[in-house]
């Protein structure tokens, strides 16, 4: 993993060329000891082409997001650093973006962020000054150079390889549609979508807004682990809509952990014949996504 022979980002070179592109998603720790992030991180190396790292997800507090990516491209796994609005005022967000670019770090999904009120501590004032759009126009100026008070970048541009989020379910067509025109016309250069249970939304989301407007799209793929585990990510994550019939699939799984990776392998299977890539999200289950990929057949892509 890392760059490739010809000095171009894995990810990027993947997914301008048209290939499959697989990344996966890797949670920074609740403490000061990153190593067993990178344990899960160093499993993944080889059989995807970058790794994220969430910045904050649920507004719970984990380790900075760019630490976690720079510790990552010192191990020469290529990161996806994601950068979230809600904590942090414009100065701070520029400035977290030219240090990434300084660390090395090219990859970058740029978020709005989760609502302080769904996390762990609800009194902390977000900050929210910009959100995704905003965010995507800074790193396409800073990209070109431009200083955000006058004139150009005295120490020279950044070269940030940007992507954006999506819900291919929203319940809002028109709007769905419309924002992401609005960040591909803002730099997004790909989609990361959330967790995808609907094939058939998945292929008009493609075919309909995506493909006309040329932004390839990594489907999200999330790990489910039991009925339980299921239910609970219905009520508790926004925009989740696992539908009953995969519920009632877990909950009559002699092996539900077992039947939640083969549900994400077959996922992962039919979702390649739609979107340019697969997102794949296993929370605290991280050394299960090798064997999704080995049923979904597409292990040997990278």
């Amino acid at each position: 993993m890392g760059r490739s022979d010809t000095g171009v980002l894995r990810l990027q070179q993947a997914l301008e060329v048209g290939s499959f592109a697989i990344t996966a998603e890797v949670m920074p720790p609740r403490g000061g000891d990153v190593s067993r992030t990178l344990a899960h991180a160093r499993l993944l190396k080889g059989l995807v082409h970058a790794v994220n790292v969430t910045d904050g997800s649920r507004a719970v507090m984990r380790m900075s997001s760019l630490a976690v990516c720079k510790v990552l491209l010192e191990a020469g796994i290529e990161p996806v650093w994601q950068l979230a609005c809600r904590d942090r005022n414009r100065i701070g967000l520029q400035a977290e973006l030219l240090g990434a670019h300084a660390l090395g770090i090219r990859n970058l999904l740029c978020l709005t962020g989760d609502p302080v009120r769904a996390g762990d501590q609800p009194e902390v004032r977000p900050v929210n000054e910009l959100e995704s759009v905003r965010l995507l126009q800074q790193v396409s100026a800073f990209n070109q150079g431009l200083d955000p008070v006058n004139g150009l970048l005295p120490d020279g541009p950044t070269d940030l390889f940007a992507g954006a989020a999506a819900d291919p379910q929203s319940p809002s067509w028109s709007g769905l549609k419309s924002r992401i025109m609005r960040k591909q016309q803002a730099g997004a250069r790909f989609l990361q979508t959330q967790m995808v249970m609907d094939g058939d939304c998945l292929q008009r989301f493609v075919d309909e807004i995506t493909a006309p407007l040329g932004l390839p799209v990594l489907a999200g793929v999330f790990l489910l682990k039991s009925a339980k585990n299921a239910a609970f990510i219905n009520r508790m994550v926004p925009g989740a809509n696992i539908p009953q019939a995969v519920i009632d699939r877990l909950a009559a799984a002699a092996d539900p952990a077992d039947e939640g990776i083969s549900i994400a392998a077959e996922q992962v299977a039919r979702y390649a014949a739609v979107a340019q890539g697969v997102h794949l999200m296993a929370v605290k289950a991280e050394e299960r996504i090798p064997l999704i990929l080995e049923r979904a057949g597409i292990s040997s892509r990278c």
